[in-house]
């Protein structure tokens, strides 16, 4: 029997397919279409690992199983070109990230067309692309010069903002400005003064930068934001309308997180007034103490004398802490007394006000009522400070701390009543005295839209007079000038400040300052399931024709992480454009499949903090260090090729070893296979006969329930 020849017959199928563009797809009204979707790659160097075909396969199968029943089916592939790696690799190298980032398409390309699959490539997108990235600026102008009609509860071009009579120019300009969905404001960022740059939370580790270990602190910088909160009732409604995984879906909801309570507003020192919400009023009489944010307004003002130096340094202490790591040391609390005092609007108890680390600026007022004796939160820092416990419902078991229903105690004249019926009560009170109102509180807070970095889409603003215009759109694309350095400026700009020949700009006589930050990574990725419709058109992103046949997307298929980022990014942008009447649908994407993920064997290892040493697994509890992870492609058996991680990065080149035995020994996890985990096993590493041979029959099983899913 003649041995099957794999690769002779695969590569004539393959050439087959590509020269009679057999997976090109056309409009033809005749047929029902069918838009198949799967999130595109970023493309990083180390090409396709074995997770990416787990979705890309699965895909493959319908999107052949659609065309053979007859179904008219867009399949297409590209780039998500734009992301922190590239420019990583400029800062290391000085190559520019374009380069790095067409050659690692290159190979991206190879190791997908060696899987067959049948994708539409004249309809590829790259995000870095020039052509493609001139409409991701020309959607942020929708942005910018659109608001959300709270009496229409849609986007509406600002042209059509009511402005207050009697203003003037700078009045009226203020007050359109403070409407639009894309605005300027001072946001608290991860700043890392050592090496001059903007970190993300994911490159805070312990209060220490990932890359070189250096203090890092919280400092309000300079931001473009998206007004996505505007959008957060649409968002939670229009879920109901998807055919997507109960799971994202809960995870969007508890993301927007919509809670209805009280507004309420405690007097301090008979000047000032601390607002804040409350999902339960009725225990307004067991308020025992507030708490604030490090970073709330008040605190300057209202901290005693006598307290603001331990204020300030604990101040300082919480702005050393990403707001991951002061949610993850809930069983830890640390706070401070102000030496303040509030007055309960209700009861007129005088309560102490304390700062706490726990409390963020960025939910809510960023102040707490605390009661005690029913939230498991407040009752345990009042056991650590010793703060008085006040019981206000009746505790019908022996929990220390009761967080149900029942009758009103201590609480005066309303002594006895149902606590549900209270809170209808307390609200009415405090709407009485202008002490509160019923609302609605979101969890979600607007979008950060901008990074100090260089390889991103430009921001199309500009500058003059601490005000702001839009370029004309006629003048898209802004491109990326050459920089001489990808660093960010010693204060904390974008690499592209340095560029002054493109940073200036004279516009009828008057010299305008360009916008430096850029967008962030995520913007390209808001929107490129339209651009697949028509990459190739040089005035629109995609013709009114080819938008009403193909969208909505009918399958898409992605990771569970991406849940709450962009695939809400995707639907806040995808709605604005269905508010101005650019697309047909309210929504981005009808059918969603998380396709699972592969995991993978991370390796670690473990730098003593405030030094450049790396102590060795079984040695590292001696030392105060932290634990980093390290490219598996470094280490074999969980032994450090030293002189392979020295070589890997500049960073490392002085580094110091503890060893153990003449060995470094690696810590190790089983994680999801994931870029940032520096623990992928790219796909050509396991070809040693044929990809498809050996690997695509173990993921077709795999892929069985996804595809039946899918086709149901």
């Amino acid at each position: 029997m003649n041995r099957y020849n794999f690769k002779t017959i695969e590569d004539k199928w393959h050439k087959k397919w590509e020269s009679e563009k057999f997976f090109k797809a056309k409009i033809d009204k005749s047929k029902k279409k069918f838009y198949c979707l799967e999130m595109f790659p970023y493309p990083s160097g180390s090409g396709l690992h074995v997770g990416h075909p787990l979705g890309y396969i699965a895909s493959d199968i319908i999107s052949r199983y659609k065309k053979l029943k007859g179904f008219n089916v867009l399949h297409p592939m590209g780039f998500d070109s734009f992301g922190l790696p590239a420019e990583q690799y400029a800062i290391k190298t000085g190559q520019h990230p374009k380069i790095t980032t067409e050659s690692n398409i290159l190979k991206f390309k190879e190791q997908l067309n060696k899987l067959g699959l049948s994708f539409d490539w004249d309809r590829e997108v790259r995000t870095s692309d020039s052509e493609y990235y001139k409409w991701t600026q020309w959607i942020f102008l929708k942005l910018y010069n659109s608001y959300f009609d709270k009496s229409k509860n849609k986007a509406e071009p600002i042209e059509n903002l009511r402005t207050p009579k009697n203003l003037k120019n700078e009045e009226k300009i203020d007050f359109i400005d403070s409407k639009r969905l894309a605005y300027i404001d001072k946001i608290d960022v991860n700043w890392c003064e050592e090496l001059g740059t903007v970190l993300s939370n994911e490159e805070v580790i312990g209060g220490l930068s990932e890359r070189g270990g250096f203090p890092v602190i919280r400092k309000p910088m300079r931001q473009w934001v998206m007004r996505i909160t505007e959008f957060s009732e649409r968002l939670l409604e229009d879920l109901d309308k998807l055919d997507w995984p109960d799971s994202i879906k809960t995870s969007q909801k508890n993301w927007i997180g919509k809670s209805e309570g009280a507004e309420i507003s405690f007097d301090v020192n008979k000047k000032d007034q601390i607002k804040l919400f409350k999902t339960r009023p009725d225990t307004i009489f067991g308020a025992t103490y507030l708490v604030l944010a490090p970073e709330h307004k008040l605190l300057k003002k209202i901290t005693a004398e006598d307290q603001k130096k331990i204020v300030g340094n604990y101040i300082y202490q919480a702005s050393t802490k990403s707001d991951l790591e002061r949610q993850e040391n809930q069983k830890n609390k640390t706070g401070v007394f102000t030496g303040a005092y509030a007055i309960n609007p209700i009861s007129k108890d005088k309560i102490p006000i304390w700062i706490s680390d726990y409390v963020l600026v960025s939910y809510g007022t960023g102040a707490i009522m605390a009661v005690p004796a029913h939230d498991e939160r407040d009752y345990d820092f009042a056991k650590k400070f010793d703060l008085k416990i006040t019981e206000v419902i009746k505790n019908p078991s022996k929990e220390k701390c009761y967080t149900g229903d029942g009758k009103m105690i201590n609480s005066g004249k309303y002594d006895r009543i149902d606590n549900i019926d209270f809170k209808k009560i307390v609200t009415d009170e405090l709407e009485k005295k202008g002490s509160g109102s019923k609302t609605i509180n979101y969890k979600l807070r607007d979008w950060i839209f901008t990074r100090q970095r260089y390889w991103g889409e430009p921001i199309p603003i500009l500058h003059s007079d601490n005000k702001s215009i839009a370029l004309n759109e006629r003048d898209l694309p802004v491109e990326l000038p050459e920089v001489k350095s990808y660093f960010p400026t010693d204060d904390g700009l974008s690499p592209l400040a340095r560029n002054k020949d493109w940073v200036n700009v004279e516009i009828d006589g008057k010299i305008y300052k360009r916008e430096t930050n850029t967008m962030p990574q995520w913007a390209g990725s808001c929107w490129y399931y339209l651009r697949y419709l028509d990459p190739l058109n040089k005035n629109k992103f995609a013709e009114d024709d080819k938008i009403k046949y193909w969208m909505p997307v009918d399958l898409y298929i992605g990771g569970a992480e991406h849940a709450v980022l962009h695939l809400l990014y995707s639907r806040f942008w995808h709605k604005v454009l269905y508010d101005l009447g650019y697309v047909n649908t309210s929504e981005p994407f009808k059918k969603l499949v998380n396709q699972g993920m592969i995991l993978g064997r991370s390796n670690f290892v473990y730098r003593i903090k405030d030094s450049n040493k790396y102590v060795s697994y079984n040695l590292r509890k001696k030392y105060d260090y932290t634990k980093l992870h390290v490219d598996v492609n470094l280490v074999e058996n969980d032994r450090l090729d030293i002189n392979k991680f020295i070589n890997s990065s500049k960073e490392y080149k002085n580094a110091e070893f503890v060893l153990e035995d003449r060995d470094y020994i690696c810590g190790f996890e089983t994680e999801k296979m994931s870029k940032s985990k520096i623990n992928v096993v790219n796909q050509d590493s396991i070809i040693t006969v044929s990809y498809t041979h050996l690997t695509l029959p173990t993921i077709l099983i795999v892929k069985i329930s996804v595809v039946a899913v899918s086709l149901k």
